[in-house]
C-alpha cells in the first residue's frame, strides 16, 4: 500500500472518529451508514435491520429538535406517520389476537424511517452516495446471480435458509419478485444519467453507465424473468421518454424498443418460459380450480372485496385479513379454500383492514410523494421511478408491506425528497457537510 493511501485511509478514520466533537463528522458516519443500508438492501435482511439500528442512534445525536418538528409537519413526513398511526389504533376494533394485531402493524414501522431521511438529507449533500451504493451492490448481485444460474449449487440461498430450500436458477439470495424488483429500478434510473452525460459530451461516462443498465436488463431478460418486473419496466421507460426525450428521439426510441423485445422473445428462453406460465396457471385455475400463482389473485380480489363490502370506512381492522380468508374457505375446495393473510393487492389490503380511511391516506401518500419530484434533476427522475413503481407493482402485489419493497420505496422516496429540498433551498436548519 502507498504512502499516500495509507495518509487518505488514515484521513478518514480520523474524521469518522473525530464525530464525537466534530457535528458534520456525526453527518458523514449518518451517510456512510445509510449507504451500508442502501449496500446490504438486496442480499440480506437481518443485515440491513441491524444497519438501519445504527444508523438511527448516529442519527439522534445529530437532530436539531425544532428543525426536525418542522421537516415532519410538512404533507410528504406527516402522511406516512398518520398511516402508521392508523394501523396502532386499528388494532383496537380487530376481532385477531394480540400477536397477530402487532404482526400486522411491524410492515408499517418502516414509514416512520421516512421523515427522518428526508430529514437528514435535505442537510446532507451525500445522498447520491447512497444512490451509487445500491446500484454497485445489484451490479455485483446480477453477477452471483449469473453463476447461480450455471450451477444452482453456488446460491447462498441452500446455506442460509431456515428450511429446506429448492435451488431456483439465477437466485442467489432472497427471491425473483425482490432482484427483479431491484434491477429494474437501477436500471430505468440510468437513463437519466445517461442521456445527461451524453448531452454533456461525457461519452466515457454514458457508455459505462449504459453498459451497467445493460447488464441489469440481460440478466432480467436471459437468467432471472419478473413477470412484474416486466409489466414495470415499459411503464417507467414510458415517463422516461415523456418527460427527458424530444418526441421525434421518443417515437424512435419507442419503436427501437419493440424491436428489440421481438429479438429478446426469440433468443431468451427464460422470457418465453415465463409468459407461457401465465396461460398455464390460468388454465389451471379457470379449468382445474388449483391454486395457480398469479391467477389465484381473481379470487382473493373477489373476496377482498366482500370483506370490504362488510366494513367500507374504518375495515375490520389491523391483521384481520387472514382471519376473515379462514372463515370464507369454510366448505370451500380448490383455489376458493385458501388461505392468504394479503389479498395481494396494496388498495385491497389497506381497505379491508382499515377501510375508507385507509385507502385515502395511502393514495394522498402516494400523490403527495409523486408532486414532490416534478422537477429535473437526479433525484427527482429517481425518487418519480420508485414511486411510480410502487404504484403499479402494488396492482399484484402489497409491495409497501413487504420488507425488500417497502424498504426500497422508504429509502428512495426519503433519499430523494430530502435531497430534492435541498436542491430548493427548502430547509429551515444549517446546512453541514
Amino acid at each position: 500500500m502507498t504512502d499516500i493511501s495509507k495518509r487518505s485511509r488514515a484521513s478518514w478514520l480520523a474524521l469518522i472518529w473525530s464525530a464525537r466533537h466534530d457535528p458534520a463528522a456525526r453527518v458523514l458516519n449518518v451517510d456512510l451508514l445509510a449507504v451500508l443500508v442502501a449496500v446490504l438492501l438486496p442480499w440480506s435482511t437481518s443485515g440491513v435491520g441491524i444497519a438501519l439500528a445504527l444508523w438511527l442512534i448516529a442519527l439522534v445525536p445529530t437532530i436539531e429538535p425544532r428543525a426536525l418538528a418542522r421537516s415532519l409537519a410538512r404533507p410528504p413526513s406527516l402522511l406516512p406517520i398518520a398511516l402508521f398511526a392508523l394501523a396502532l389504533v386499528g388494532t383496537s376494533w380487530s376481532d385477531a389476537s394480540c400477536s397477530v394485531r402487532l404482526h400486522g402493524v411491524s410492515p408499517l414501522a418502516k414509514f416512520l424511517a421516512l421523515p427522518l431521511l428526508i430529514y437528514h438529507f435535505e442537510r446532507s449533500p451525500r445522498g447520491v452516495w447512497v444512490f451509487v451504493g445500491f446500484l454497485v451492490s445489484c451490479a455485483l448481485l446480477a453477477l452471483m446471480s449469473c453463476l447461480a444460474a450455471l450451477d444452482p449449487d453456488l446460491s447462498a440461498k441452500l446455506y442460509l435458509s431456515r428450511g429446506p430450500y429448492l435451488a431456483v436458477d439465477g437466485v442467489f439470495v432472497k427471491n425473483y419478485i425482490d432482484q427483479g424488483q431491484e434491477f429494474t429500478l437501477c436500471a430505468v434510473a440510468l437513463a437519466y444519467p445517461v442521456a445527461t452525460s451524453w448531452r454533456a459530451g461525457k461519452t466515457g461516462l454514458a457508455l459505462l453507465l449504459a453498459a451497467a443498465a445493460l447488464w441489469l436488463v440481460a440478466n432480467m431478460l436471459f437468467v432471472v424473468v419478473s413477470r412484474t418486473a416486466l409489466v414495470t419496466m415499459p411503464i417507467m421507460l414510458a415517463a422516461f421518454a415523456l418527460l427527458h426525450l424530444r418526441w421525434r428521439v421518443a417515437a424512435a426510441t419507442l419503436c427501437a424498443a419493440v424491436l428489440l423485445a421481438a429479438a429478446v422473445w426469440y433468443v431468451s428462453p427464460s422470457l418465453r418460459a415465463t409468459l407461457s406460465k401465465s396461460v398455464t396457471d390460468y388454465q389451471q385455475r379457470e379449468v382445474q380450480d388449483n391454486p395457480s400463482g398469479m391467477w389465484s389473485r381473481l379470487e382473493y380480489w373477489k373476496k377482498a372485496l366482500r370483506f370490504i363490502a362488510d366494513a367500507p370506512l374504518v375495515g375490520h381492522g389491523t391483521g384481520s385479513t387472514r382471519g376473515l380468508f379462514e372463515r370464507a374457505a369454510v366448505g370451500q375446495t380448490g383455489v376458493r379454500a385458501e388461505v392468504v393473510g394479503d389479498p395481494h393487492n396494496q388498495t385491497l389490503n389497506v381497505a379491508v383492514q382499515w377501510g375508507a380511511a385507509g385507502v385515502v391516506l395511502l393514495y394522498a401518500m402516494w400523490l403527495v410523494h409523486l408532486l414532490m419530484f416534478r422537477g429535473e434533476g437526479l433525484a427527482a427522475w429517481i425518487g418519480l421511478l420508485v414511486v411510480v413503481q410502487n404504484i403499479f407493482t402494488s396492482l399484484l402485489n402489497s409491495h409497501l408491506f413487504d420488507f425488500n419493497e417497502g424498504w426500497l420505496y422508504v429509502l428512495g422516496v426519503g433519499i430523494a425528497a430530502g435531497m430534492t429540498l435541498r436542491g430548493q433551498g427548502d430547509i429551515s436548519h444549517e446546512r453541514i457537510g
